[in-house]
């Protein structure tokens, strides 16, 4: 017992190759007498099988169970066969026995791609003065067998998606989910047929009505022209098999611009300050749109002390606000439940006040409505004060714009372009959806007093105030080419003729051909021509 004890410390205070070869000698020797012993790591079996064999070792001592253990999970934590990130040999070229990957296995010999032709879609004007726009294009099915592939029927449908973000149940599908179909092209294929190899193209067009909305994606709701696609395509085995595409159609609206900015007053009571404000009422989320501010009535005169009071512009802060409001409404299952919600008829919008109204709509669902700032921006210098004269004046000129970014707080991408939050105005009186914006603007102006007629002498009185105003916009995506489909003109080409040449043969091919400017018109040649008999 006591040389086990030492041959175990010295076997335990080694090297750990020197262990590992100790392990790997016990066991393979375990592994060739595994008839005899009935467990390889017990050690009253090793002593029988060195008492029946006859062979005794004295140097190689059968190590513990609970190290051997060890130095095996420490062998199995160094042995990498392959490098991280990458698969084994199965994985990247399939199992031994040739099977494909699951990669090579997911090729389909029928796809369906597509291509627009028209325009990108955009209404032009108001819903009740746009005359929509027109979306065309084709539908592809390239067929990759060589001995072609049956085609049962081949659809397509260009549909509305509204889902609503704040449902009037959140836990129901109906209620979240509107649909409506604008167009179902069901004639592509009148028949099954029988496509060959190749690219088969199946056009389709549509006319789009101004009054739709346009697209949008806000927190409270989000609107997505969506183009669907589906084939059924006869395998090789018989059982027939479905194709499907889906494709978002990007939708906009362009309101023109007006021809003169709008002028805005507004006046600060009990004080003597007014503001005037020079601003387009159409503005554009990627542009930058200016607004030109000036104040008057900074100064008053005390005749009786000799001093004047200055109001002297300290901040200026701009914020370009968002309100989006609409009806979540409910579905059959639960729409007795839900309150009734009153819409206004759209045709009461432009009527004569002197004609009769319309009934209002009713639905049933919830109101759900939110108010976010897509652009904001503080200003502590950049405007000219003058308060020499009788009256002090403030003037300033400043840009606003979207300057909030929808990915804002999330990890972005370096390199990947970012996406401004925002959505263009919006009424759709089908449904009660409205979006609509407003600038807001914020001025806080200390009082001060001094002598007369030095202005640069004033003290703080330490009275201030908060100046607030807001003036109603119209946000819009840019017009582009700014011409509806109803409006395009067709080419028109310099130094053409009234009509067509005449192609007389020549009387001898050694003749030269007329030349173009030398032709004789269309119609002076028919009337030349003598009528034939009958």
């Amino acid at each position: 017992m006591p040389h086990r004890v030492a041959n175990f410390l010295r076997t335990s205070s080694g090297s750990i190759p020197h262990i590992k070869r100790k392990s790997t000698a016990s066991s393979s020797a375990s592994s060739r007498n595994n008839s005899i012993s009935g467990s390889p790591y017990a050690s009253d079996s090793d002593e029988h099988q060195h008492q029946h064999h006859g062979h005794h070792n004295h140097h190689a001592v059968k190590m513990p169970e609970h190290l051997a253990d060890a130095i095996r999970k420490q062998h199995h934590r160094l042995s990498l066969p392959l490098p991280f990130g990458r698969s084994s040999s199965k994985e990247r070229n399939g199992s031994r026995s040739g099977t494909p990957p699951a990669s090579a296995s997911g090729h389909h010999p029928v796809t369906l791609d597509w291509s627009i032709e028209s325009p990108p879609v955009v209404y032009y004007g108001s819903p009740d003065e746009s005359s929509g726009a027109i979306f065309s294009g084709q539908l592809f099915l390239d067929v990759a067998r060589d001995e072609g592939v049956d085609v049962e029927s081949l659809t397509a449908s260009l549909v509305i998606h509204t889902v609503h973000k704040r449902p009037f149940q959140g836990h129901c599908h109906d209620c979240q989910h509107r649909e409506t179909r604008l167009e179902t092209w069901d004639n592509l294929l009148a028949q099954p047929v029988t496509l060959a190899r190749g690219r088969h193209p199946f056009p389709y067009s549509t006319l789009l009505g101004g009054h739709l909305p346009a697209s949008i994606d806000t927190p409270v709701l989000s609107i997505s022209y969506e183009f669907r696609a589906e084939a059924v395509v006869v395998s090789s085995k018989g059982a027939p098999r479905t194709l499907r595409f889906e494709r978002t159609i990007p939708v906009k609206r362009s309101l023109a611009e007006p021809l003169y900015p709008h002028h805005s007053v507004r006046v600060f009571p009990p004080t003597n300050i007014k503001a005037g404000a020079h601003y387009n009422t159409v503005i554009h989320p990627t542009a930058s749109n200016k607004l030109t501010l000036k104040l008057d009535g900074l100064m008053t005169h005390n005749d009786r002390v000799k001093t004047v009071d200055l109001w002297k512009l300290k901040k200026v802060t701009w914020r370009l606000e968002e309100t989006i409001k609409t009806v979540a409404p409910a579905c059959d299952k639960h729409s007795p439940s839900a309150p009734v919600v009153t819409l206004p008829n759209p045709t009461n919008l432009n009527a004569h006040p002197e004609d009769d109204e319309h009934p209002d709509l009713t639905t049933r669902g919830v109101v759900r409505s939110e108010t976010r700032v897509i652009g904001e921006k503080q200003l502590h210098e950049g405007w000219k004060s003058d308060y020499s004269g009788t009256d002090g004046t403030v003037d300033m000129e400043f840009d606003y714009c979207v300057n909030q970014y929808a990915d804002a707080g999330k990890h972005h991408q370096r390199g990947a372009p970012r996406e401004l939050k925002y959505a263009c105005d919006l009424r759709n009186a089908a449904d009660g959806t409205e979006v609509t914006h407003s600038l807001q603007i914020e001025l806080i102006v200390s009082k001060e007093y001094a002598p007369e007629g030095k202005p640069h002498l004033a003290a703080q009185t330490g009275t201030g105030r908060i100046l607030r105003m807001h003036f109603a916009v119209t946000m819009t995506e840019f017009p582009g080419m700014g011409v509806s489909w109803d409006n395009e003109a067709p080419p028109v080409y310099q130094d053409v003729p009234p009509s067509p040449p005449s192609y007389t043969p020549p009387m001898s091919p050694l003749v030269p051909p007329i030349e173009y400017e030398d032709l004789e018109e269309l119609f002076a040649q028919r009337a030349s021509v003598e009528p034939r008999s009958r």
